[in-house]
């Protein structure tokens, strides 16, 4: 297996001898050491870096979950020829990829499978014994599906043993084996028989796998098993928000039948433990993780790309929830009828000299407006005391109080 290691900005190229031909991957791991390595098959003639595939890894890997997505054999980077394949050797692929993991890095507890690729992943969990939970996407209930996407060339491929057929503006050599396998295989006796958690995740609206195939796969399959409706989403998850879904109830999902070994060690969801990181160099953009929640934060174009709020908006929307936070609290202790809390602020840099009310009186000063409208049936003694309480938000007193921010290398720790 030919592959990318990527690890934040890192990449290390890895070759392994195994049977068959070579079979390109990527692996994406998370900033720190992986809790849990998932393997993810990829829809029919699509690859490793199809949008889905690429952006349900990156979900992951910002909860601690490492992805080994590959190319299946005459596919993308991967070796051989795709006439040559079937579904059969889809199912081998995935021993092999999880074959590879075990070797190298640790065996897979999660499968995920997109399209055919869900069907490949509920047929070959058999295979990988370490596997927990497998989860699939879009996928058929039978494999035989697929014959659908070529209907108009069963005659041509019966007769005479193969055709030339177009399918996601590519052209592919179909041949009548790959018929044959799709029609030989148990699918329903491998579904009921998974021995690992189940969850089907399925457009309502999808327009190449109709969702029948998921009350099939779930009416099939045996405890522990769930359903999940993506409302909305197209077949191949084109919309970013559809992706990052799928991953934002994926992670929590599988951590249920992980060995408690495999669980986030107690600091990634310690309350106060914040970690920022970027993942390419060429732009700003910060990755930023507290507990299991993800954030972005960015600059505007042209400095950056606009991907999230720069941290001056960050630090502007935490005195703003801190303020609507302590003011709401004190209202329900007096039992004042407070109904709404809305915080508005601005950050700008002004002359110290052009503050009357400011201890400095030279250089630049930072200054931050903040305005509170209150809604509620509140007379003017109450507002005034909420306006008062205000500046008693904890995140208001640490910005008007001496801060002390102490630095360490972090690298020469993790280095002793």
């Amino acid at each position: 297996m030919e592959g990318t290691r990527t690890r934040g900005n890192e990449q290390e190229a890895r070759v392994s001898r195994l049977s068959g031909a070579p079979l390109a991957a990527r692996l994406d791991l998370p900033e720190t050491e992986p809790h849990a390595y998932a393997l993810f098959a990829h829809c029919f003639t699509c690859g490793k870096d199809v949008v889905a595939a690429a952006r349900i890894a990156r979900a992951l890997t910002e909860r601690g979950i490492a992805v080994l997505r590959f190319d299946f054999t005459g596919l993308g980077g991967s070796g051989g020829e795709f006439g040559n394949t079937h579904f059969s050797s889809n199912i081998a692929d995935l021993g092999r990829a999880a074959d590879h993991l075990r070797e190298y890095f640790a065996a897979p507890s999660i499968l995920i499978g997109h399209s055919l690729g869900g069907a490949a992943v509920l047929a070959a969990a058999h295979l990988i014994p370490e596997v927990r939970a497998v989860a699939t996407i879009g996928a058929p209930a039978d494999p035989q599906h697929v014959v659908g996407l070529f209907a108009e060339h069963r005659a041509r491929i019966d007769q005479d043993g193969d055709a030339e057929v177009l399918l996601a503006g590519r052209t592919f050599r179909v041949r009548r084996e790959l018929l044959d396998d799709l029609a030989a295989q148990p699918q329903a006796a491998r579904i009921a028989s998974l021995g690992a958690a189940l969850l089907v995740l399925h457009s309502p609206t999808d327009e190449l796998v109709g969702v029948d195939n998921a009350r099939r796969i779930f009416d099939t399959a045996r405890h522990p098993k769930s359903f999940i409706a993506l409302d909305g989403a197209d077949h191949l998850l084109t919309a970013p928000d559809d992706a990052a879904f799928v991953a934002a109830v994926l992670a929590p999902w599988a951590a249920r039948y992980l060995p408690k070994s495999a669980e986030p060690t107690p600091d990634a969801g310690r309350e106060g433990h914040v970690v920022v990181f970027g993942k390419r160099p060429s732009t700003l953009a910060q990755h930023i993780t507290v507990g299991p929640h993800h954030l972005v934060a960015d600059e505007p174009v042209p400095v950056g790309d606009d991907t999230g709020p720069t941290p001056y908006d960050l630090l502007l929307a935490a005195l703003g929830a801190c303020t609507a936070m302590t003011l709401r609290l004190y209202a329900q202790r007096k039992h004042w009828p407070l109904d709404d809390v809305t915080v508005s602020l601005r950050h700008s840099r002004i002359h110290a000299e052009d503050c009357a009310n400011c201890e400095t009186q030279a250089g630049m000063l930072d200054r931050i407006e903040r305005v509170i409208q209150l809604d509620g049936d509140l007379d003017d003694d109450q507002r005034k005391r909420l306006l008062e309480i205000a500046d008693r938000c904890p995140v208001h007193r640490t910005l008007q109080s001496e801060i002390v921010i102490d630095t360490t290398d972090g690298t020469a720790i993790a280095r002793s």
